[in-house]
């Protein structure tokens, strides 16, 4: 899985490695994160290897597969079963604010990567396998200062329906998930706020934050035998994030 050494990506990490699968854990260069992740599936008795990659820079993409197929083959592996395009990058831009090159950068490892990951992922991806890509409740709520990188997530959601007619007579499902606020350490610049949390948790239809176990839970089920059925859809995991007006109880 991309992006999986942090938060949301530990999380399914740990979740997909508990119920048997190798867990290939990608990172951009937080080599202490990637090993704690390592360290805590490998302590438990799972089977997990780490591949470095900066989303972003040249060849990235090549990078991550050399890593994933040396991976694969030193634990016996030929083949992928399922893959969770996690890794993202943020931005609080409002649309005054946003610059070309903050754009292009949000394009390029939201949008281009995971496209280009899919794409040499297939040959390897068996038939019956799972795609599951990590979008933002943000295209659904209107969030005026993250509007690039709403627009970013927006089109991989987007990806999702036609990749999944395409792929769907290999028995291979693609899905997005939607995840609210959660506390990361992406988002700790306000889930650590206590009046910003506050103010979520009052608009929140379950009344808290997200945690990551939250998202890994339906990651775990659409990669699971569990989710064979569903594809092609974008699934909310906000806790019910802005459904309407509040109402005072």
């Amino acid at each position: 899985m991309t992006g999986g050494s942090r938060g949301i990506g530990r999380a399914v990490a740990l979740r997909l490695a508990a119920e048997g699968a190798l867990v290939a854990v990608h990172y951009g260069g937080n080599d202490a994160a990637a090993a704690e992740t390592v360290a805590r599936i490998a302590e438990a008795g799972g089977r997990v290897f780490a591949v470095q990659a900066r989303f972003g820079e040249s060849g990235a993409v090549d990078r991550l597969f050399e890593g994933l197929i040396a991976g694969l083959a030193d634990h016996g592996a030929d083949g992928l079963d399922i893959l969770v395009n996690n890794a993202g990058i943020h931005s609080v831009s409002s649309i005054g604010q946003l610059t070309e090159e903050e754009f292009e950068r949000l394009l390029a490892v939201n949008v281009r990567t995971p496209i280009f990951v899919i794409q040499r992922a297939l040959p390897l991806l068996r038939d019956g396998g799972r795609i599951v890509n990590m979008g933002s409740a943000a295209t659904r709520i209107a969030a005026p200062v993250q509007i690039g990188y709403t627009v970013t997530k927006a089109a991989l959601a987007a990806l999702g329906p036609s990749l999944a007619n395409e792929l769907g007579r290999r028995g291979i499902t693609v899905n997005t998930v939607n995840p609210g606020a959660v506390r990361t350490d992406m988002t700790a610049g306000y889930t650590t706020v206590p009046e910003a949390v506050a103010g979520l948790e009052s608009i929140t239809a379950l009344g808290r934050l997200g945690e990551p176990e939250d998202v890994a839970d339906v990651v775990g089920f659409l990669a699971g035998p569990q989710g064979r059925w569903v594809t092609g859809q974008t699934i909310d995991v906000s806790g019910g994030t802005y459904l309407g007006p509040i109402t005072a109880g």
